[in-house]
């Protein structure tokens, strides 16, 4: 967020002096490196501070629930098996982005992967229309990936206040480079022979990218 909301901010820099200051060039594999470097910072801190201070045992291992109580805990790595119990057993094991049953959707990837890819997409469609999908559609956007964001709806944020989605929707229009296509349904994913992607609607327009997410 902080890196794609920097040549916006540089822009403004001349109206409070700064004279010649320049958005300079992205560069995405330093940009990976250095999320890396900085997830692994924070894991440890977690693990060996912030848990461990607090008395959490950590098992990297896989965990089956067998009754109201108890849980079977298998370590790949090893293939041991164990039992653990407990009064109560919390389950909070988070989620995996939803991707629809369509032709070419093996060739669409999900939030999961956007900060592994090895190179940045130039173009890039993005499919949905909830806060996740518009964070990154921004994001790409503000490195410099030309960005459709196409949602199936009438409005993106649904359930969120209206005037705020309104507000929204214009801010994008007027203030980024991202295409809005609302009441758009991407039907069908095609792989073209250069490696570049082919997103078709259910009117049969195509779209053009190099990658496709979902979020």
């Amino acid at each position: 967020v902080f890196a794609s909301r920097y040549p916006g901010e540089i822009r403004e820099m001349e109206g409070y002096g700064w004279k010649g200051a320049s958005e300079g060039v992205f560069d995405w594999k330093v940009f990976l490196d250095n999320k890396n470097k900085e997830i692994t910072r924070l894991n440890n801190v977690y693990q060996n501070f912030v848990l461990k201070n607090a008395g959490v045992q950590v098992i990297e291992a896989r965990g089956t629930l067998t009754g109201p109580n108890s849980i079977q805990v298998h370590t790949t790595a090893t293939g041991e098996s164990s039992t653990l119990t407990a009064k109560n057993i919390l389950i909070a094991v988070g989620g995996w982005p939803f991707k629809p049953d369509i032709p070419g959707i093996e060739h669409a990837i999900t939030s999961n992967e956007i900060f592994y890819l090895e190179e940045q997409p130039k173009r890039m469609v993005v499919v949905g229309g909830g806060f996740i999908a518009l964070e990154f559609a921004t994001i790409m956007d503000g490195l410099g990936t030309d960005v459709t964001l196409m949602y199936r709806g009438d409005l993106f944020l649904r359930g969120f206040d209206d005037d705020m989605r309104t507000h929204l929707k214009e801010e994008m229009e007027n203030n980024s480079g991202i295409d809005l296509k609302f009441n758009t349904d991407p039907k069908e994913i095609r792989k073209q022979d250069d490696g570049s992607f082919l997103v078709i609607d259910q009117d049969g327009n195509e779209v053009e990218c190099d990658s496709i997410l979902y979020a």
